[in-house]
């Protein structure tokens, strides 16, 4: 079973700081929030995708260790994938936003993987697309966000299957899967949980956190496939391999394959492999961002997600996650240390070109401190950088929090008309970033909060 565990909380930064301090008078918070009916939720068009950086050679291993191992560690004995043309059908209750967003995933799948791919409206498929409630999907898998599971077809057949029946291991060519995707949650997350899911179903069943640039990472930074990914599932259904082949068979095929789809790759060696990922090290991010732990003990393992990065000589995007891990449990209960811990991460995300929207990530929480410095300009540098990184990626959530933080740093300056358009452009795309009106609502109180609590008013 392969599960997409935990998001990445992105405005709680302004939520938790303003959980510290003396609370503002209620009427500045809730007319700042009342002067604004909520537009309609925004959605994304065409994504323009960036094509893989890396060398073929660096790629290929990359291949190997996504498509020959799970993310627990266990190997995989052979090669695996569907015979096309591949059928997906939605089934249960199907949010509003669902059949858009796959629509243009099957797309993109089409025209940039060259998988012949396409939904069905009913009848059998090779891959379902089950929509229950959450709580009803965690009362048997807790810990999943989401989840993807071979030879079945429905969550009746899930919860009567064999764990047997749904180990990918034991696969030797792929006929059925169903994933699993809540129904009661934002048009993002189930946009990403198609993204994720589904590729996975297709093609690679491993995660890795030494990939900068793929959804097949478990950070969950990059919310949409991104170019690596396409040209891995391209590979993946490359007509010289074929389902059953040994990992040797198909380490000796892929330069031809890189070299004839990626020509831009052609030539380099492999960089420097990067230190394999310690098991400690999953467990410890999985512990401090996942669900059930008591808060002391999940700062704990962020801290020690940190250590281990110490003793490796990380400086790449495992490391600058560690300290995101750091500074987002410790909002609401060390603001000092919050504060360090997303300075440290911006620092390794800047320093990497590969990371720019990790940065964002960082440069994000980092814009909300320069707020309650009351340092406006600061706010406005770092959000007016990140924006068109979060934008190319089709992160809703993230580039509503910039939104709503740009807005009062441009309250702050004089500007309030262009505040006033700001803030209103950010609750679009937070309705289908956070999902309800009332979370996004309570995003922007949260924030105006924050401000007032440091006596900065509205003009």
């Amino acid at each position: 079973m392969i599960q997409h565990i935990y998001r990445w909380a992105l405005l709680g930064l302004c939520l938790g700081l303003s959980a510290c301090m003396a609370p503002p008078h209620p009427e500045a918070a809730r007319a700042s929030a009342a002067d604004f009916s909520l537009p309609p939720a925004r959605s994304f068009g065409a994504m323009k995708v960036t094509p893989p950086q890396r060398s073929n050679a660096e790629m290929a291993r990359d291949f190997l260790d996504l498509s020959f191992r799970l993310e627990n560690g266990r190997e995989i004995g052979v090669f695996s994938r569907f015979d096309e043309p591949v059928t997906v059908r939605l089934a249960g209750a199907i949010p509003p936003s669902a059949h858009d967003d796959l629509s243009r995933l099957l797309a993109r799948l089409h025209n940039e993987a060259g998988i012949d791919i396409t939904e069905v409206a009913a009848g059998a498929a090779a891959i379902t697309i089950e929509f229950l409630p959450r709580q009803k999907m965690q009362r048997y898998v807790p810990r999943a966000a989401c989840f993807v599971v071979p030879r079945i077809s429905s969550w009746r057949d899930y919860r009567t299957a064999r764990r047997t029946d749904l180990d990918w291991t034991t696969l030797a060519r792929r006929d059925r899967a169903a994933i699993f995707v809540p129904s009661d949650t934002s048009p993002q997350e189930i946009r990403d949980c198609l993204h994720e899911e589904l590729a996975q179903a297709l093609g690679p069943l491993n995660d890795l956190y030494r990939l900068p640039d793929s959804v097949f990472n478990d950070d969950n930074i990059h919310a949409v496939l991104t170019g690596f990914d396409m040209l891995m599932l391209r590979v993946t259904y490359a007509p010289e391999l074929a389902s059953g082949m040994t990992r040797d068979a198909v380490a000796g095929r892929l330069p031809a394959i890189l070299d004839r789809l990626n020509p831009r790759g052609r030539g380099a060696g492999a960089a420097p492999l990067a230190d394999p990922t310690p098991r400690a090290f999953s467990t410890a991010i999985d512990t401090a961002l996942g669900p059930g732990a008591a808060p002391a003990r999940r700062r704990a393992a962020a801290r020690t997600a940190v250590e281990i990065c110490v003793v490796q000589g990380w400086h790449d995007a495992r490391a600058g996650f560690a300290w995101m891990a750091v500074g987002r449990l410790a909002l609401g209960h060390s603001p000092d240390v919050a504060r360090l811990a997303f300075t440290r991460a911006a620092e390794i995300f800047h320093n990497n070109p590969y990371l720019a929207l990790h940065a964002a990530n960082a440069d994000m929480q980092l814009a909300a401190f320069a707020l309650v410095d009351g340092n406006a300009d600061e706010a406005l540098r770092l959000t007016n950088a990140a924006m068109p990184v979060v934008l190319a990626a089709q992160n809703a959530s993230l580039l509503a929090s910039l939104m709503m933080i740009k807005a009062e740093a441009l309250d702050m300056s004089g500007r309030a008309s262009e505040a006033r358009q700001v803030r209103l452009d950010s609750l679009g795309w937070a309705r289908y970033g956070f999902g309800s009106d009332a979370e996004a609502r309570k995003r922007l109180m949260g924030l105006t909060s924050l401000v007032s609590a440091q006596g900065t008013t509205h003009p």
